[in-house]
């Protein structure tokens, strides 16, 4: 049997998704703890990795067991075992075609921040402290120039293993409510760093340090030159990831 998970967890004392030898990973975690509750060496795939101090609301994930308990009810199972950082949402069984990695389609990523004078210890965990004022106009233009196939190169950290750097957005948006403000986005895949490397340069040009000018000479020539710094893990996380004839109910 195949059972997709879909997962939630806080990122900030995890050194990522991926198992790493004598280090704390989600999905180190959750192997271990789904082996524990079935009685049988589970090992997961995931639509993608995150990296040491990201976050995700929706995580998606599969395995196949031999198992008696109904695959709706490991959720149940597995949650009381898991610790307070990481935690099953909804299992379901899924044909036996589907892999959460391979076919994906679609992934949103949200960055945040909050506006403050000074640092509020209720946002500092899933949030960047920002103080400057910002053009929100400027931000949301250079937001939309992002939007479409383009060769990202410029905002791909190395240490990368893609073999290509053109990818798909296929929404790049900034909101702003109350002092929260966001960039959110939707595309085919992403390259090392990249969403949190967008999240740099949609702030700097916000902040006026960088151009829609600027930005329209990265995507052309695909230096990184000049590009707004990688922001901080701590303010990433993967929103939701969409399949074309599979969803989670509710």
């Amino acid at each position: 049997m195949r059972i997709a998970i879909l997962v939630a967890y806080d990122g900030t004392d995890f050194s990522g998704w991926q198992v790493q030898p004598k280090k704390r990973t989600v999905q180190g975690v959750l192997e271990e703890e789904l082996s524990r509750a079935l009685g049988k060496k589970v090992v997961l795939t995931a639509s993608g990795r995150t990296d040491a101090g990201v976050h995700a609301f929706g995580q998606v994930c599969h395995f196949d067991a031999e198992t008696t308990i109904p695959a709706s009810k490991i959720a149940d199972c597995v949650n009381p075992l898991l610790p307070g950082d990481v935690k099953v949402l909804k299992s379901k069984e899924v044909p036996p075609s589907f892999d959460a990695n391979r076919t994906a389609k679609r992934k949103t990523y949200r960055y945040t921040l909050y506006l403050s004078e000074r640092e509020h210890p209720l946002y500092e965990r899933y949030a960047v402290h920002l103080r400057d004022k910002i053009n929100l106009d400027r931000m949301k233009e250079a937001a939309r120039m992002l939007e479409g196939e383009h060769d990202f190169k410029a905002f791909c950290a190395s240490g990368s293993s893609a073999k290509t750097t053109i990818r798909t957005v296929y929404a790049c948006k900034v909101e702003r409510e109350g002092n929260k403000l966001s960039f959110v986005v939707t595309g085919n895949g992403f390259l090392y760093n990249m969403v949190r490397t967008i999240a740099g340069e949609l702030l700097d040009i916000g902040r006026g340090r960088l151009t829609v000018s600027d930005l329209k000479r990265t995507l052309e020539t695909g230096e990184r030159k000049g590009v707004g710094k990688t922001m901080p893990a701590k303010g990433l996380a993967l929103e939701s990831v969409e399949y074309e004839a599979f969803r989670f109910e509710g």
